[in-house]
C-alpha cells in the first residue's frame, strides 16, 4: 500500500523522500539521532543542555526564541575592563595606564617642539634668503626712473667706471642707439678721465640742485645737470630730445633760482612749487624724489606738457584721491578734465 502511494507521488517529491530516508539511515549508523537533525516544527528540545552546549554556556530554546550567549569564564580572551564590577579592583593596573599616557603625551610634546623648531629654523633660513634676494633686487635700480624692471628691448646698463645703473631709454645717447658689447662709461667718467684733474665722477655738481651723483648730462659752459632735474623742471628742455643731450635751462624764470627748498633748506639751484593751489612750499627735484614725493610729467598731444609735484602732505592726499579713480594728471591741451 505504501509502495503504491509512494509511486503515485510526483518524481521530485519521491526524490526528496529517498534523500531524507538515506540521510536518516546514515545518521542511524553513525550514532543516535539528535533533535537538531529534525525539522524545527518536529524538534523536541529538552530543558537540560547537552554536553557541547553546556561547555559553551548555551541554553537550548526553540529556534525562533533561541538566544546564544558565551559564558565569559569559557572565553579564551579575558580583558579587564574598568567598568567590570565582577573584577577585583587593582590600583597598580590603572597607575600603569596613567604612566603610559603621561609618557605618550610627553613624547608628543617633544616631537611637536622639535617640529616647531625645525619649521622656525627653515622659515628663518628661507626668510634670510628672501631678504638677501630683496637686497640684491633693490641694489639694481635705474638712477633716472628709480625702477628695477628691465627687459631685452630696454635693459639696465652698468657703467664700468662708477657703477651707474640706467635704462638705455632713460639715459639716451649713446645707449638708445644700441648697447655696446664691450665696456661702457657714462659721460661723467669720460669727462673725468679726459680732464687733467681726474675728478671723481660722483662729485660733479648739478646746476639745478645742490645734490651730487646720479645720471648727469652736460648743460653747456662746463656745467652739468641731472637727467631727472632736466625732466621735471618745467622750463628746462633737451636740444636733442630723443638722445637727451644738450640740457638747456636758459628759459628758467628768475623766481625759481630764488626759491628755497623746504626739505634741504637750501636756495642753491632751482626749486619747483607744490602743485596744490595756495600751497607755498617748494623743493628741489632730487630732494623730493629722495623723500618719495609725487612728481609726475605728462606730455600733451600738441607738444605741450605739464609737471605735477606735491609736498609731503599733499602727496599723501593725492595718493588717496588717485585710489578713487576720479582724478588724474593730464596736460592742459588735452580734452580730458584735470
Amino acid at each position: 500500500m505504501m509502495d503504491a502511494k509512494f509511486h503515485a507521488l510526483p518524481p521530485l517529491k519521491r526524490l526528496r523522500i529517498l534523500q531524507q530516508q538515506k540521510k536518516e539511515q546514515e545518521q542511524h549508523l553513525d550514532g543516535p539521532i539528535t533533535s537538531t537533525c529534525l525539522p524545527a516544527k518536529k524538534r523536541k528540545e529538552s530543558r537540560e543542555p547537552t554536553a557541547a552546549a553546556a561547555s559553551l554556556g548555551m541554553c537550548c530554546l526553540p529556534a525562533k526564541k533561541r538566544v546564544w550567549a558565551v559564558n565569559p569564564d569559557s572565553s579564551p580572551i579575558k580583558s579587564i575592563s574598568r567598568f567590570d564590577l565582577n573584577v577585583e579592583y587593582n590600583p597598580c593596573f590603572f597607575e600603569e595606564e596613567k604612566e603610559e599616557k603621561v609618557e605618550l603625551e610627553k613624547n608628543d610634546k617633544e616631537n611637536g617642539a622639535s617640529v616647531l623648531n625645525d619649521n622656525s629654523q627653515t622659515l628663518a633660513e628661507t626668510g634670510g634668503e628672501e631678504d638677501g634676494q630683496e637686497e640684491e633686487d633693490d641694489g639694481i635700480k635705474c638712477a633716472v626712473c628709480q625702477s628695477t624692471d628691465g627687459d631685452p628691448s630696454d635693459p639696465i646698463v652698468f657703467c664700468d667706471g662708477c657703477d651707474l645703473m640706467v635704462h638705455a631709454t632713460c639715459y639716451g645717447n649713446p645707449l638708445v642707439k644700441g648697447v655696446p658689447e664691450g665696456d661702457w662709461f657714462c659721460n661723467q667718467c669720460l669727462a673725468s678721465h679726459s680732464s687733467q684733474t681726474k675728478k671723481d665722477p660722483k662729485a660733479f655738481p648739478c646746476c639745478l640742485c645742490p645734490n651730487t651723483g646720479g645720471a648727469m648730462k652736460p648743460a653747456g659752459e662746463g656745467r652739468w645737470a641731472h637727467l631727472v632735474c632736466a625732466l621735471f623742471v618745467p622750463e628746462v628742455f633737451f636740444k636733442d630730445p630723443e638722445g637727451r643731450d644738450g640740457v638747456d635751462f636758459t628759459k628758467v624764470p628768475s623766481r625759481r633760482w630764488k626759491e628755497k627748498c623746504y626739505l634741504c633748506k637750501s636756495s642753491k639751484g632751482c626749486a619747483i612749487d607744490c602743485s596744490e593751489p595756495k600751497c607755498p612750499l617748494a623743493f628741489h627735484v632730487t630732494c623730493g624724489l629722495r623723500e618719495d614725493l609725487c612728481i609726475e610729467y605728462r606730455e600733451g598731444r600738441n607738444r605741450g606738457g605739464i609737471v605735477a609735484g606735491f609736498c609731503k602732505n599733499h602727496t599723501l592726499l593725492w595718493k588717496k584721491q588717485q585710489q578713487t579713480g576720479k582724478f588724474k594728471i593730464v596736460a592742459r591741451d588735452d580734452d580730458s578734465t584735470q
